[in-house]
């Protein structure tokens, strides 16, 4: 059974009402569940104060890197936070977003905390993938299963994409050949996001070139230029992990079904996961998620691009 997060809420509060609070809760559910919402009420009710996330006593870790992940230092620095007395008296809160992102070695670090938290403290987890985090750390926590608040709205691209990861298992073989077809697709989609993105940001330039070529030192151009050039790189940055994001959602999905958890990334798609539920064994299905992690990591290090999806694409979808 899963909850909205205002009756997750209520159902907390009720608990902190009769000093049942638990040390730790992981907040999981897909995006759009509120997860970060909850967080910020869990947070605003031991604290007793309406400053949410910007409470003193209120400490948060989440991805920063290239590579979107949560480093050793990050947890580290949490613990710190939580071992100093409350600076307003009142219970401390630490709250690790999108805790599926902590490398093994955050993971193993931040357990201690978990196996032995502070006195007067909360620690909070969110997360996606819970199926992804170590065995240790759920078994130490209290899941919390949110559901989706509103239907998420696939992008154009987003279906081109899992149509195209659908029509791939529906083939008798997957070899490299099958595969590739799927890079293709994924290639296309980047490239088409590039130029749409190139193209909005130029007209945009061209606008601002005739409204202030009169009223501007000519060096305004030039740094402009170099603006939207920084501009359209990051959005096909984004471009691009959100479609990395849409396969590491459907593998998620195939997890999810074989584990008969709730809460679809990708409810469209719910027949295409749960025959690849039936037919794959979990560890098989974590392995291909890691493959698509791996490579969305090897693109936060500006490794080759094409390389990089030829490999994660064949170790996420070939046979």
């Amino acid at each position: 059974m899963s909850f909205s997060a205002d009756a997750a809420f209520d159902l907390l509060r009720r608990a902190h009402a009769q000093d049942r609070l638990a040390h730790a809760y992981l907040l999981a559910g897909p995006r759009g569940s509120g997860k970060r919402k909850l967080a910020e009420y869990l947070a605003r009710l031991v604290t007793e104060s309406n400053e949410g996330l910007a409470h003193p006593d209120v400490h948060t870790a989440e991805p920063e890197s290239k590579s979107r992940r949560l480093r050793i230092d990050q947890t580290r620095a949490l613990e710190r936070e939580l071992q100093m007395r409350s600076l307003m008296g009142k219970r401390k809160v630490a709250i690790i977003f999108e805790a599926d992102r902590m490398t093994a070695e955050a993971a193993n670090g931040f357990l201690k905390t978990l196996e032995e938290p502070p006195n007067h403290s909360l620690l909070l987890l969110t997360s996606e993938q819970p199926e992804s985090l170590p065995e240790t750390i759920l078994s130490r926590c209290i899941t919390v299963p949110l559901s989706r608040e509103s239907a998420e709205v696939l992008s154009p691209a987003q279906c081109e994409l899992l149509e195209g990861v659908a029509a791939l298992f529906r083939e008798r073989e997957r070899g490299i050949p099958v595969v590739y077809r799927l890079v293709r697709t994924f290639a296309s989609l980047l490239q088409q996001a590039r130029e749409r993105i190139t193209d909005e940001n130029e007209t945009e330039l061209k606008s601002e070139e005739a409204h202030y070529r009169q009223t501007t030192e000519s060096s305004w151009l030039d740094d402009r230029e170099d603006h939207y050039k920084a501009l359209t790189e990051s959005r096909y940055v984004r471009e691009r992990s959100l479609l990395g994001e849409t396969l590491v959602a459907w593998w998620a999905d195939v997890l999810r079904q074989q584990q008969g958890a709730a809460g679809l990334d990708l409810p469209d798609y719910a027949a295409q996961t749960a025959q690849l539920a039936r037919t794959l064994v979990a560890h098989d299905a974590l392995k291909r998620l890691a493959a698509l992690e791996e490579m969305r990591e090897n693109l936060g290090r500006n490794i080759k691009e094409d390389l990089a999806i030829e490999v994660g694409f064949l170790r996420a979808f070939g046979e």
